[in-house]
């Protein structure tokens, strides 16, 4: 492991997990990347200023006040009564602690609720609400508040983790899924060319056929009517009529073993 990885680790490690975007990155890992890259410590608002301190202690850097002020663990409540089912609560959290369905009603799974607030912005009828998390409130001890917040860290991380693996798969899927149709209006398409090309070239053969039935019709009327230039002249022609049908029949036999 690199030193540049092993910060990353050990900055990640430090942070609350919320994923929140509160810093201004995308999540707690691509926080923990800029900090190693040498953004301020100080922009982890669910981290608090203990937080800062630390990867200050991390770093080697001054521990710098937070620029916002510090949010304690929060849980989102839907008023379920008068949620829509919009959905757009559900895409918007970042570890896929809501449940629900287009048109129905959606509802909180309160103990992976990480608080990260991204939930209440999209929300079209402004039915969610904010609270302080029951298990922190339920934490008498700063020993019981240290186990939660490992715990919500640590939940945090790997749902977090498993989403973005889950859009990944998605995206692929929905790749490949374009590919595929891709391939098939190709198939379609090559298929209605040559089905066209042969049928054009059955016309073709049709033609020259008519074109050697006239010529031999004209040759026949030529003699009985004991026509002698009109006989050359169809006897002249008869030759490129049989050609023309010959070329025309070649042309389709090869249409067909294509």
């Amino acid at each position: 492991m690199t030193d540049t990885l092993a910060l990353i680790e050990a900055v990640d490690a430090l942070l609350p997990q919320t994923q929140c975007g509160k810093c201004g990155q995308p999540g707690c890992r691509p926080y923990a990347e800029a900090i190693a890259a040498g953004e301020a410590l100080n922009r982890c608002p669910p981290g608090g200023q203990a937080t800062v301190e630390r990867l200050a202690e991390l770093t080697g850097r001054p521990a710098l006040p937070l620029e916002q002020p510090a949010q304690p663990p929060l849980a989102a409540y839907i008023r379920e009564a008068e949620c829509i089912g919009c959905t757009k609560c559900i895409q918007a959290c970042p570890v896929d602690a809501i449940l629900g369905a287009s048109k129905r009603m959606h509802t909180v799974i309160i103990d992976e609720c990480t608080g990260c607030e991204l939930c209440v912005a999209p929300c079209p009828v402004d039915c969610i609400d904010l609270l302080p998390h029951p298990q922190w409130q339920a934490a008498e001890s700063p020993a019981a508040q240290d186990n939660y917040l490992a715990r919500r860290a640590a939940k945090g991380r790997a749902r977090f983790t498993a989403r973005n693996q889950r859009l990944a798969r998605e995206q692929r899927e929905k790749r490949r899924e374009r590919q595929k149709r891709a391939i098939q209006q190709h198939s379609r398409a090559s298929r209605s060319a040559v089905t066209t090309e042969q049928r054009q070239r059955q016309m073709a053969v049709k033609a020259a056929e008519q074109a050697l039935k006239r010529v031999q019709q004209q040759l026949e009327s030529a003699q009985r009517r004991e026509d002698a230039q009109a006989e050359a002249t169809a006897r002249a022609q008869l030759p490129d009529a049989e050609r023309m049908l010959d070329e025309a029949r070649r042309t389709l036999e090869q249409t067909a073993k294509e």
